[in-house]
């Protein structure tokens, strides 16, 4: 059994292999988040927030701390896959939910710099990476909250056509 020892004459290459948890210490502590966790992580705050729960209440379905969770939808942790089918049932989700998108927001060489040596370059996608800022903040949240509790298939569709028909004004693609 090995013994994990955090004295400073612990050679930086030895401490480089493995922390507690003998996860890469790479991925584990001070390396930029993988892009695949923020995105699941945005995608649970941003159900979580339709739904209309807090992080706290949350937690406490799943037995965990809004702390826990808050980690979650940073990326800071990863969502394993029992505990992803735990919020997707919560929230009233397929698992598949956690992931949808995610094309679009890795962009055109995200498929591959996520998962290096497992996925071939894409040539190109329809699309740009999506904007997770604009996407997630709180305002676009509420909207889309607030659309989802309108009940009439008619006014939603008409909603979504101005919406859009604003946005092509704004915007005018070339």
């Amino acid at each position: 059994m090995r013994r994990f020892v955090s004295a400073p004459a612990v050679d930086v290459a030895a401490r480089k292999v493995y922390t507690r948890n003998r996860q890469p210490l790479g991925e584990a502590v001070g390396a930029s988040r993988n892009p695949v966790d923020v995105f699941v992580g945005a995608r649970l705050r941003l159900r979580r927030t339709i739904a209309g729960f807090s992080q706290q209440k949350l937690g406490e379905t799943v037995n965990l701390t809004f702390q826990q969770i808050q980690k979650y939808e940073k990326g800071a942790n990863r969502v394993s896959a029992s505990r992803m089918f735990q919020f997707a049932h919560v929230l009233g989700v397929s698992p598949a939910y956690f992931f949808e998108g995610i094309e679009l927001y890795l962009g055109p060489q995200g498929a591959a710099a996520a998962l290096p040596g497992f996925a071939e370059t894409p040539d190109a996608y329809e699309a740009g990476p999506a904007k997770p800022d604009v996407v997630f903040n709180r305002e676009s949240l509420e909207l889309m909250r607030a659309f989802a509790r309108i009940s009439t298939p008619e006014v939603r569709q008409r909603l979504f056509e101005l919406v859009k028909a604003v946005a092509e004004a704004e915007n005018p693609m070339t």
